[in-house]
């Protein structure tokens, strides 16, 4: 038996670590190994047969010395604090190492959203925002979709909001649909962003992106664009991608040797990323089992769906045709797993400057809202890109410089970031 992963026991350790490198006093580690403040909260649900269900949620601001606290609000059966508490440390250095100016924070609901009815959720996002209000806004706190919630859900979250405030307020949250105060590139970014920074290790390691191969995990919002980008941006080949059935209870690989076409397996996914199983076999998809993308031989592996899918008792696993490993999920390497990663010399994207596209065009999207003016979709992504390729570049100098890991190096820029806004507005 796989021992169950504790995420912020992994988002604790990976910050210690880097604190020893930078040696950092210990009242200033004591004060970033815990979030600033944590909001527990029972939110009422009167379903649609009339039964009144109680459910768990939580708001967790783990650092806003740089800004506002920015995270998004998860619906997902099982959610714990610890991973609230995970996911709002690692925004904090995303954040940071974006350079963007905002802090980390992260929300939950312990329910499977596939459970609800479209009214049942819009009232238990209501439910959530009239016990959370107060603590929230768009110089305090602002949520975004995240796993098991949509655009649709923050247009509610946002409603909900300007109802309590008295005022209409659509930058309390990010990824509104677009039309409520949402921002073109949006749905993308994340996917986009992640792109960017596989073709700047290219260019690092003399590489060409045509005719590159990929293993993708999961076939969420992320993962889709990511595969959509990578085809298009830079001619690469994706093999496979993944994805978790709910009815089954199991997740499934789909492979095709000459290539996945995404926009045709989007066709025939739901809104919950489970991919039709007899449509994809109908098309020519080989089926496997829900690890086989660990294994493939690939150029580039690109886990893109929970934390903690790469560990020690699978690591091994990983093809060594594998040069790159792309960390489009939080949290999905384990410490262990790294040091078999850093031995076999794969060069990482961690995940915070990976997957930071999505924040970046959050950040976008609410100084949009401030300004009450929209950028073209196209300006949007060449703004992406600058900030990315910025943001990328400052990491691997650094790993340059002190001849440190990839991962290390993005705490470093991150961490030191914080601080020094700390000791500037004299916290520490």
């Amino acid at each position: 038996m796989t021992k169950e992963i504790n995420p912020f026991e992994l988002a604790q350790k990976q910050f210690d670590h880097v604190a020893d490198m930078l040696d950092l006093p210990e009242d200033v580690r004591a004060y970033l190994r815990w979030p600033r403040k944590e909001f527990h909260v029972r939110v009422p649900l009167r379903m649609d047969n009339g039964e009144l269900k109680i459910f768990n949620g939580y708001r967790v601001q783990h650092n806003n010395a740089l800004g506002p606290n920015k995270g998004g609000l998860r619906f997902f059966a099982g959610e714990t604090v610890d991973t609230v508490r995970a996911l709002a440390t690692w925004m904090t250095w995303k954040c940071a190492v974006a350079n963007i100016p905002l802090g980390g924070g992260k929300g939950g609901v312990d329910v499977d959203p596939a459970s609800l009815s479209t009214p049942e959720k819009e009232r238990l996002i209501r439910g959530y925002v009239r016990l959370l209000w107060k603590n929230m806004g768009p110089r305090q706190d602002v949520p975004a979709p995240d796993m098991g919630t949509n655009a649709q859900m923050m247009c509610w979250f946002m409603d909900e909001y300007s109802n309590q405030v008295g005022q209409y307020v659509p930058g309390v949250v990010t990824g509104k649909p677009v039309g409520a105060g949402g921002s073109l590139g949006r749905n993308q970014a994340t996917g986009f962003g992640i792109v960017v920074c596989i073709r700047e290790t290219l260019k690092r390691l003399g590489m060409n992106g045509k005719g590159m191969t990929a293993a993708i995990q999961g076939f969420g919002n992320v993962a889709q664009s990511t595969a959509i980008n990578f085809i298009n941006m830079l001619g690469g080949i994706v093999k496979c991608v993944s994805c978790w059935d709910r009815a089954d209870k199991a997740s499934y690989t789909f492979y095709k040797k000459e290539g996945i076409d995404p926009n045709f397996l989007l066709s025939i996914t739901d809104q919950y990323g489970t991919i039709d199983k007899v449509k994809a076999k109908e098309a020519g998809y080989e089926v496997l089992d829900g690890d086989s993308w660990l294994s493939m031989d690939v150029d580039i592996l690109i886990p893109a769906a929970l934390e903690g899918q790469i560990r020690a008792d699978n690591v091994e696993k990983i093809s060594k045709q594998v040069k790159i490993l792309a960390e489009a999920a939080n949290g999905p390497t384990m410490t262990e797993a790294d040091e078999v990663i850093k031995k076999r010399k794969i060069f990482l994207i961690p995940d915070f400057l990976c997957n930071s596209g999505g924040v970046t065009c959050s950040y976008f999207e609410g100084v949009q809202n401030d300004a009450n003016f929209y950028w073209s979709e196209a300006e949007v992504l060449s703004k992406l890109d600058e900030k990315m390729t910025a943001a990328y570049s400052s990491v691997y100098e650094m790993a340059q410089q002190k001849k440190v890991y990839m991962r290390d190096a993005a705490y470093m820029v991150a961490i030191q970031r914080v601080v020094d806004a700390m000791k500037l507005r004299g916290w520490v």
